[in-house]
């Protein structure tokens, strides 16, 4: 049985939010229009308190974009986003939200970053995700979302590590791209552990 993930469409990461994502809003109509296709949807939410380490805020004199060591974990510093119970941690509006049936939260521990929808970023604590999959039988997942080059992209290591037959729908994520080609490589490191790209489109 198949799922749809939808991972971290929330107002932050859209243009206007506190991390926005080049052209993020344009995957909306895409996996607005991709739902009738599945029986099972999933979303994510970011779900950030406001002394998250991964803020750039929480460590004098560091800017967003630096690298620093976070409990043993090699973190980028990021502007505050997705903070707990602010606008910019809604789903998007724009995103049906009537067929979603588990909205699962990440990022909630101050100490570790979770970009995967399944783990943090240590491996060390599951968000539940896997658990609700199993559950209810899913063994191939489609992968949608923000942003290509974090969470969609270590969502979709996570999937494939976990065993489920994993495909990314190119047309319905857009990546950050501090650098100019990483959702490029992205793209070519998933495919190259099995991941199986594709366009919406051929979907149906």
């Amino acid at each position: 049985m198949k799922a749809l993930l939808i991972v971290d469409v929330q107002n932050d990461f859209l243009p206007g939010g506190a991390l926005q994502v080049p052209e993020g809003d344009r995957i909306i109509p895409v996996i607005n229009n991709i739902q009738k296709y599945f029986r099972l949807i999933v979303a994510t939410r970011d779900w950030h308190p406001v002394n998250h380490g991964s803020f750039a805020s929480n460590h004098a004199g560091k800017k967003p974009g630096e690298m620093i060591r976070l409990h043993g974990q090699s973190q980028i510093l990021w502007p505050d986003h997705c903070v707990q119970g602010s606008p910019g941690a809604e789903i998007s509006p724009l995103l049906n939200q009537a067929l979603i049936n588990n909205v699962i939260f990440k990022g909630s521990d101050p100490d570790i970053d979770s970009y995967s929808a399944f783990y943090d970023n240590g491996h060390l604590k599951e968000t539940g995700l896997h658990a609700y999959l199993k559950r209810n039988g899913i063994t191939t997942l489609y992968v949608t979302g923000l942003a290509a080059d974090y969470c969609v992209y270590y969502t979709v290591k996570d999937a494939v590590l976990l065993g489920y037959e994993t495909y990314l729908l190119t047309d319905a994520t857009r990546g950050v791209n501090m650098q100019a080609d990483d959702t490029q490589k992205a793209f070519e490191e998933l495919r190259r552990i099995g991941a199986q790209l594709m366009t919406s489109d051929t979907l149906g």
